[in-house]
């Protein structure tokens, strides 16, 4: 997710830092730390593109210096990185594109792609796509479009959200991985009697974000895409008796979460997974960064997110897509170009991920040979999907995620009961948001 991934374990925000800053319509981005641009003024050297990461963390730092570093070796021209931590990359982002921003900057596909390019903020790369088109799947390209038709962002890598165990656990208990919901709640109960916390879980903090990926998966299984999209794109009441079905499910699921949850992070939780205190947990591929015995992880595996509703099955995944835009006046457009087009080839991902193996590829000619087996088989999940979802505060307006409904839902978490108070007060923030 995160409102991306990779969280700085130093600094606490979450994987996915959700904030209303995020698209400038709060306090909360001018109170951030100010993301600035390392590019320069209308004089700036055409030999060098800027480009504005939020790939702080070790991995990922380590994985784009890789692909920069070819890039610079192939074309001559030196890329000057300016790396940012994620939360302050999220709250600052706004400010920092309508100033002077890097010449290619780190962002997601979909809604959050398309929110600063309908405000101008960033520069079309149709030509970019001229070239690299052919490796990229339909889907692929809806997501990197805008709602001019014109494209907007490069694709990189993507990750499923699913259920994440451990194997050589499985094994000891005689667990079965279930595919429906009355198999996964009789799974979790056995857990529960066995001693271990069911479903891992950590939203303490900037960490709330990560409980969007099981309302999602539980709106979606239950009430669809097209429902689950419509709710996200504020066309529906949070009313609606369907929202009112997936609090019922998720409440059926509450006694199974980790006790404690509201003030653990994510990686605490994911943490107890690893070490056996808990059986499941519903997370992104992400989890493997946590991860430095290759043993430990090859005893890890997941599923699908179980079927409610048969009519539904398990068609849709989640799988968030990051990537990368052009800045709406780029320094050196030339190279800036130069520099997508390398990063949306094959060989820009095939070093990304040697690097980084948490995530899948999107350009379909990439190699796939050295993948381990948890990428493997999450770009067949991918692959089988019916349709494609981003996450919650990347399929919606992220300020009513961040300040509406994820307070909300923490909130609601710690004591559920049916949820008709938390839906009406949704519901009446909804407009604020939404216009018809």
């Amino acid at each position: 997710m995160t409102l991306s991934r990779t969280p700085s374990p130093a600094s606490g925000p979450g994987r996915r830092g959700v904030v209303r800053g995020a698209l400038g319509i709060g306090a909360a981005a001018l109170a951030a730390p100010v993301l600035t641009a390392c590019g320069g003024g209308p004089s700036a050297d055409p030999k060098t593109v800027t480009f504005g990461s939020n790939g702080a963390d070790a991995t990922p730092k380590s994985a784009y210096a890789a692909v920069t570093g070819a890039f610079t070796k192939e074309s001559g021209l030196t890329v000057k990185t300016n790396t940012v931590d994620h939360d302050t990359f999220q709250k600052s982002i706004s400010t920092y594109l309508q100033g002077t921003p890097d010449d290619v900057f780190t962002w997601f596909a979909g809604y959050r792609m398309q929110y600063f390019a309908k405000k101008g903020l960033a520069h079309p790369v149709d030509e970019v796509w001229e070239k690299i088109g052919a490796g990229f799947s339909d889907a692929a390209k809806q997501l990197s479009r805008g709602l001019d038709g014109k494209y907007y962002f490069v694709p990189l890598y993507n990750y499923p959200w699913a259920v994440f165990y451990r194997k050589s656990l499985f094994q000891e208990r005689g667990y079965e991985e279930p595919r429906t919901w009355s198999e996964f709640t009789a799974l979790a109960k056995r857990m529960k009697r066995d001693g271990l916390s069911p479903i891992a879980s950590g939203y303490g903090g900037g960490d709330s974000w990560s409980i969007l990926g099981a309302f999602d998966y539980l709106n979606l299984r239950a009430n669809g895409y097209d429902f689950h999209m419509s709710l996200m794109r504020g066309e529906v009441a949070w009313t609606d008796p369907r929202t009112v079905r997936t609090l019922d499910l998720w409440r059926e699921l509450s006694p199974y979460y980790q006790q404690g949850a509201g003030g653990r992070s994510w990686q605490d939780a994911a943490q107890s997974l690893l070490d056996k205190k808990s059986g499941m947990a519903v997370i992104g591929l992400f989890l493997g960064q946590q991860i430095t015995d290759e043993k430990l992880r090859d005893d890890i595996d997941f599923f699908a997110f179980p079927e409610i509703d048969p009519s539904f099955g398990q068609d849709t995944v989640e799988a968030p897509t990051d990537g990368f835009m052009l800045s709406r006046r780029p320094k050196n457009l030339e190279g800036a170009n130069r520099l997508l087009e390398f990063l949306g080839g094959a060989k820009a991902e095939n070093l990304y991920m040697g690097v980084d193996p948490s995530n899948v590829a999107v350009n379909s000619r990439a190699d796939t040979g050295s993948y381990n087996a948890l990428q493997k088989k999450s770009a067949q999940l991918i692959a089988g999907a019916k349709h494609i979802t981003q996450f919650g505060d990347r399929d919606s307006d992220p300020g009513f995620i961040s300040t509406v409904v994820l307070p909300g839902l923490t909130q609601w978490l710690g004591h559920p009961d049916d949820g008709s108070g938390l839906l009406k007060t949704i519901e009446s923030q909804r407009s604020r948001f939404f216009t018809a």
